[in-house]
This record gives C-alpha cells, sequence and structure tokens, in this order.
C-alpha cells in the first residue's frame, strides 16, 4: 500500500474549492465521455495478459527465448523500465529485458553484443508508427541478426503501434503478431497498455497486480477517498509562477527509472501555452537519495525557494543487509550506525532530509511504499497520470498533446530531406 504526508499548510477557502471542483469534473468528464483512455487500462488491458500469455505458449521460437529487446523511445519505453527496474531484483530467473531507445550508436552496439538471435524476442513499440529513433534501430537489428520476416524468424518479432499506423501496415504484411494501443491514450500515459503488460508479461512479471493497484487508487480517488491529491494539485497549480521546479527525491536506486517516467510524464504534458496564449508549466526534476544528499541538497536548502520536494521512500526493503560492529581507526566518530540495518539508515536520511528542508522552507510532501510489489507500483503510476491530468486541467492546457515535440520533428525531418 501506499501512504501519503505533506508538510505545506493549505486551507480549503471557497476559490481553492470551486478550482478543485472545475478539476475534478474534468477530469470526470474525461474519464465517463472515453475521450481520454487511461483511466480505464486498468479494466481495458486484462485481456492483453491472457493474449500474451497465449502468445507464450502456442510459439514455436518463444521457449528458446531467455531475453527481450524492447525498441521504443519516451512512453514507449519508460513505463516498461520503471517497472522492471523496481521488480527485477525480486524475479528469479525468467526472461530479461533490453531496450534500444536511443539513437547512440555505443549503445545500440554495446546492445547488441549482448543478444543472440535464437534467445531472444525483438519487440517494437511505437504509437505513430513511424518514430524516427525506433524505425531506424529496427533496420539495424533487421540487417544485423538478418531477421527473415517473411520466414523463419517472423515470430520472433512482435509490434505494438496504433491500429492502422505504418507499423501495423508493416506487421499486417508481414504476418506479425500485433497489439494495439487504443486511439485514446498517448504515449506517456500507455504504461498499462499493450506497451507495458505485453512485454512486461512475457518477461515473467504480475501484470495483474500492476492492473490492479491501479485501478484500487484510480476508484478509491474518483469515490473521494483520496482528496490529498487533488489538494496537492491545487497548490502546484497555485504556486506554479513561484515554485516551478517540482523535484521528486527518490530514496532507492530501484527507483530511478520511475522518477525518469515521471519527468517526461510532467514536462511533456505540462510545458504548454494556455488558452490565454501564457507559457505555463513546471520544471520536473528527479534525483536519487541518499545520493543527491551530496549534490543537490545544498542548492535545496540554501538556493532560491522556488521548488517543491516530493520525497519517495520504501518501509520495508526485504533486505536485512546489516552494518556490521566494526571500529575503524581514526573514524570511530561513525560506530554509533553499527549493527543498524541499511533500511533503517536510508530511510533516516530520507526523513532528516525532509525535516532540513521544512525547516528551510520548502514545501515537501511524502510518498511511502510499504514494499516494492507490482500493485504499489501501479497505484504510484496512476497517482502520477491523475495528479498531471489534474494540473493540466487548472492550468488550461491540452494536457495530451505535444505540438513543441512535433516542431522538433519537423526539423529534424527536414534536415535529412534530399
Amino acid at each position: 500500500m501506499l501512504s501519503f504526508s505533506r508538510d505545506f499548510s493549505f486551507d480549503l477557502s471557497d476559490p481553492r474549492q470551486r478550482v478543485m471542483e472545475e478539476a475534478l469534473a474534468a477530469v470526470g468528464e474525461e474519464r465517463s465521455s472515453g475521450r481520454i483512455g487511461y483511466y480505464n487500462l486498468p479494466e481495458g488491458s486484462l485481456p492483453l495478459i491472457e493474449a500474451a500469455e497465449r502468445f507464450a505458449a502456442e510459439s514455436p521460437l518463444f521457449a528458446a527465448v531467455t531475453d527481450i529487446a524492447v525498441i521504443g523511445i519516451g512512453g514507449s519505453s519508460l513505463g516498461i523500465k520503471a517497472v522492471d527496474a523496481l521488480m527485477r531484483v525480486k524475479k528469479s530467473g525468467g526472461r530479461r529485458l533490453h531496450y534500444f531507445e536511443n539513437s547512440d550508436p555505443i549503445n545500440i552496439a554495446q546492445t547488441m553484443a549482448k543478444l543472440e538471435k535464437a534467445r531472444t524476442l525483438f519487440i517494437v513499440i511505437s504509437k505513430s508508427g513511424g518514430t524516427i529513433e525506433t524505425t531506424s534501430i529496427f533496420k539495424t537489428l533487421i540487417g544485423h541478426y538478418d531477421l527473415q520476416l517473411d520466414g523463419a524468424d517472423r515470430g520472433r518479432v512482435l509490434v505494438i503501434t496504433d491500429a492502422g499506423s505504418s507499423l501495423s501496415q508493416f506487421a499486417d504484411h508481414y504476418g506479425i503478431t500485433q497489439y494495439n494501443i487504443p486511439a485514446n491514450v498517448g504515449g506517456r500515459f500507455s504504461v498499462l497498455s499493450a506497451v507495458g503488460i505485453v512485454p512486461l508479461t512475457l518477461a515473467g512479471y504480475d501484470t495483474k497486480a500492476l492492473l490492479d493497484g491501479a485501478r484500487g487508487f484510480r476508484d478509491r480517488f474518483f469515490e473521494g477517498r483520496e482528496n490529498h491529491l487533488l489538494e496537492k494539485a491545487c497548490y502546484y497549480y497555485e504556486q506554479s509562477a513561484e515554485q516551478s521546479i517540482n523535484v521528486l527525491f527518490s530514496y532507492a536506486n530501484e527507483l530511478e527509472d520511475l522518477t525518469k517516467w515521471y519527468v517526461q510524464l510532467w514536462g511533456e504534458s505540462l510545458g504548454k501555452i494556455d488558452v490565454e496564449g501564457n507559457r505555463v508549466g513546471m520544471t520536473p526534476i528527479g534525483i536519487i537519495g541518499s545520493i543527491d544528499q551530496h549534490s543537490f541538497l545544498q542548492l535545496l536548502i540554501e538556493g532560491p525557494l522556488d521548488k517543491t520536494v516530493t520525497f519517495i521512500k520504501v518501509e520495508d526493503f526485504e533486505n536485512d543487509l546489516t552494518i556490521p560492529e566494526i571500529t575503524l581507526p581514526f573514524i570511530e566518530k561513525t560506530d554509533f550506525i553499527n549493527t543498524n540495518s541499511f533500511r533503517t539508515l536510508i530511510n533516516a536520511q530520507c526523513d532528516a532530509t525532509k525535516e532540513s528542508l521544512v525547516q528551510s522552507g520548502v514545501a515537501t510532501d511524502m510518498i511511502t511504499l510499504s514494499n516494492i510489489s507490482e500493485a504499489n507500483i501501479g497505484a504510484m503510476m496512476l497517482y502520477y497520470e491523475l495528479l498531471t491530468s489534474l494540473v493540466g486541467a487548472m492550468l488550461k492546457v491540452n494536457t495530451y498533446d505535444q505540438p513543441g515535440v512535433e516542431l522538433g520533428k519537423q526539423i529534424l525531418y527536414g534536415k535529412f530531406e534530399k
């Protein structure tokens, strides 16, 4: 389960109530009308689990697969990586996920060197079907592994894309199995669609628990049992000009990819021009504790008060690694920590850092995971998707488009036109 606490004060005055009621009505309309589809993925994606399991059982090639190559970028990879990074340590054996998501030639070559064709399933993911990084890397893999798509290797490739996209038509042409992303689900909100559910299921994760965790949080929110989320969204909206930087301070290495997923979700959804022509949005930053206590904390404490900080900590790491009772010459002053577990240490560091920020006048709040599980990850992802939608409604922006990104693509394509 997830628990929440905050230190910033928030009186529910009439104007704030009105802002929150209007935002709640807006996301309620998005959900009930079906205009925005991520709200319904916790139920809508359940059949994908069975479909992926059926593919695994019926494919003559899949029994030999030990590695799954995910070819996608941004919303087509970040959510998968977030779940995988958090849950990998708890998975014994099973298939390992590898990611081709950047045009970096060294990274592409190094990742290819880890994989054998006979043991690899290639999953190509692009909502639009024409993402330049994805198609370029896919062509490279076809050439490198001599993939015979019209014959023996057809079953070694899966496609995840919008129905009718160019990539979908490609899959139809070769008879490659494909799974479609709902048209009303944007890429950065798509982790609980086929984008995440198919590769994570094939890798051996409990994707039903992931969906159940998301469904539970969504239902509690719309039933009025998670009002703190609405109040937090309103605080962010009110303070967006003065506190324009939102820092996610995650106290576990395994949370690093979740912070990267959050950065895309928050930045690409809220950095917009509003209905009145104003540039709005808040800058997302993801850092890791306790590492960044030694790099970023000084700025947070004594730098400009233009930031809010959300801490994430894990109550039970399910690992009792303990600091031994050893005294070292000249550094005896650290012996006070001897015999304590590292779990106790990292969570004490988290609490102390939060307290230091509160004393310095920084607005903070805390998300505590009881443990690392698929259900808790699903709940946290739905938490951030809802928070993003609520703030977007308050800012009066289109949360679900990305015209700035499209401009960059147009410029890139122009550079390669002959």
